[in-house]
């Protein structure tokens, strides 16, 4: 068992024994990220009963998804898990607006409240779609790119500290007047499409992708922090065959970062999935992939 694994689980013994007499109480968190197939485009009426209700103690705080140089990126607020937070999901900080559409939070909710019982669990959400990590392949829709500057210097990264800073600085998310122990727990991240477009791009993506999670990990003060990615896939759907060019290049890139990292996996599983248009999955493959995520980070915390 790594050393970090041991350490976690100890914490989570002892949490609980201080709490009683400090009034204090542990939190599982979990950063979940990426571009549209992380937003998701799965439709609310398509969610079976097990899945519309149900959440318990789970928390979200879903940061509103900006181009790089919008003022209002990473705004939101801790509020319970509940269908909504798909593609349409705005926040302004004090009004979350729910969409009818949902990603892979209510089936990652659902299994990681199965695999850890009684424990309660947060989401901090940013994503956007059509992002990359490369500025070149950025366009309009975003670019994760660190020292990108842009129009007046935000970019993705920037809405993503914003939304995390303003997550964490809330001490008790779930509002029961007792001061919260948050444990980050996992990283999740499905993208690469964007950067499957231009060939120069797909073959820088390992680099950027290590960098990326290195400074996410780095911001949530753990730097052997699960990642957990999810593999492209393509639906082969336009005239040309491929949708995405060069994703076979992004794919191994992908290989390359999960092998060369002992706390990292992949999750395969998005090849199967059938799709709703040229780029995202249906709601059935969004359901799938969000299992297959608090499965695939479960081994890793093990």
């Amino acid at each position: 068992m790594p050393p970090k694994t041991m350490k976690l689980r100890l914490l989570f013994t002892l949490l609980p024994l201080l709490a009683l007499g400090q009034k204090t109480e542990n939190i599982r968190l979990f950063y979940l990220g990426g571009q549209s197939n992380m937003d998701g485009f799965g439709y609310t009426k398509d969610l079976p009963d097990s899945l519309k209700t149900g959440y318990e103690n789970v928390y979200i705080f879903h940061g509103n998804p900006a181009p790089d140089e919008a003022l209002d990126g990473g705004h939101g607020f801790w509020e319970p898990l509940k269908p909504g937070h798909g593609r349409g999901f705005a926040s302004n900080g004090k009004q979350n607006t729910l969409g009818d559409r949902f990603g892979v939070e209510l089936s990652m909710a659902k299994r990681l409240q199965a695999l850890y019982p009684g424990e309660k669990i947060a989401f901090i959400k940013y994503s956007r779609g059509g992002t990359s990590l490369d500025s070149t392949a950025a366009r309009h829709f975003g670019s994760w790119e660190p020292d990108f500057r842009g129009k007046n210097g935000l970019n993705q990264y920037d809405h993503f500290l914003k939304t995390l800073n303003q997550a964490l600085a809330d001490t008790d998310i779930d509002g029961n007047g007792i001061t919260d122990h948050i444990i980050p727990s996992g990283i999740v991240w499905m993208q690469g499409e964007s950067d499957a477009a231009n060939e120069e791009v797909a073959r820088k993506y390992e680099v950027h992708l290590k960098r990326l999670m290195d400074l996410i990990r780095a911001a949530l003060r753990q730097d052997d922090i699960p990642v957990v990615i999810g593999k492209i896939s393509d639906s082969w759907n336009n005239t040309e065959g491929k949708v995405w060019k060069y994703g076979e290049l992004v794919q191994h890139a992908q290989e390359a970062f999960v092998r060369s990292d002992e706390r990292a996996a992949i999750v395969r599983s998005t090849r199967y999935y059938a799709y709703s248009d040229p780029w995202h999955y249906d709601s059935a493959g969004y359901i799938d992939l969000g299992q297959q995520f608090a499965e695939a980070l479960y081994k890793l915390l093990e």
